[in-house]
């Protein structure tokens, strides 16, 4: 069968020394390759796809030719191939399983989106200190006391827990969860999280400000090579 073949190859492929760089850049290709399957597109050249991610043809033959010998010259890439091989690379397979720790404007938004299904994450349970959340739901997961949250992760398998609490208590938070075992960490305090005793916990930032103030300097640089100002509209 094609689909047994393709994943019987899928082990074959190199991906065990991709550089930093290249694997920030693997969950836009991703997205760009689910898409492409979805549209039930079966090949497409760097040419093309250079032309969709506003990426260089060169950037992307050698981001890809870090995978594997995929591409061939005149025939392009195999689509289904390519997006079964980085959603292996990024875990999306591996059955990731994570809680929210705040049930606030954040973490429900982030909850009702299709965003943790469509990379292999599944949510368990939301946390929170405020009583009249406690015992209500969001998409159908519970929101539980975070007086609670020791024992939830001392009767279930966590891999990530997911911070959208306030600044001033991302530290404590952190450290409970990193004691009880918890492997990764998606920060969306804005604090710099360090846990104390568990060196190997992976933290992974997300500023929302950072991005708005690249923004903000792409539109201040565009107005002050137009000659514009705010003041001149």
């Amino acid at each position: 069968m094609a689909d047994d073949w393709l994943f019987d190859q899928l082990d074959k492929t190199k991906d065990t020394n991709l550089s930093e760089i290249t694997i920030r850049r693997l969950p836009r290709y991703f997205r760009y390759f689910r898409e492409l399957s979805e549209q039930g597109r079966l090949r497409i050249s760097s040419t093309a796809l250079s032309k969709m991610m506003n990426v260089s043809a060169s950037q992307i033959r050698s981001d890809l030719n870090q995978l594997g010998d995929f591409g061939n010259s005149g025939y392009g890439y195999d689509v289904n191939y390519l997006f079964h091989k980085i959603a292996e690379i990024l875990g999306v397979k591996e059955g990731i399983r994570a809680v929210i720790i705040d049930s606030g404007d954040l973490g429900r938004a982030l909850v009702q989106t299709t965003l943790f299904v469509r990379r292999g994450v599944e949510v368990m349970a939301l946390f929170d200190g405020i009583g009249d959340r406690v015992g209500t739901s969001v998409s159908g997961i519970p929101i539980l006391p975070l007086a609670r949250l020791e024992d939830f992760m001392d009767t279930h398998v966590v891999d990530i827990a997911i911070l959208t609490c306030p600044k001033d208590q991302a530290q404590v938070i952190s450290q409970r969860v990193t004691d009880r075992g918890i492997r990764g960490i998606w920060n969306y305090t804005g604090r710099e999280l360090h846990p104390e005793g568990h060196p190997d916990v992976i933290i992974e930032n997300v500023h929302l400000g950072d991005s708005l103030m690249i923004l903000n300097y792409k539109l201040k640089k565009q107005a002050h090579r137009n000659g514009r100002r705010k003041t001149d509209v």
